[in-house]
């Protein structure tokens, strides 16, 4: 795996917890910490499609791709 697919792993890893904690924080009531959680959820969920997206381009340059 390259490093680019283990920083892409890692950020939709930290994604779904920080959504799974911010539905748990939602459900004891805490709501502005699960607006936080939420807001750093989407910010790995930004991350991680950033690092998919590089994953694209590098195939797309290596000559593996089909045209």
């Amino acid at each position: 795996m390259s490093h680019t697919h283990d920083r892409a792993v890692e950020f939709h890893t930290l994604a779904a917890h920080a959504h799974a904690a911010a539905a748990t924080a939602h459900g004891k009531g805490d709501h502005l910490a699960a607006h936080e959680l939420s807001k750093q959820a989407h910010e790995y969920s930004v991350k991680a499609h950033k690092q998919s997206e590089e994953l694209v381009t590098d195939f797309e340059q290596s000559g593996k791709a089909k045209p």
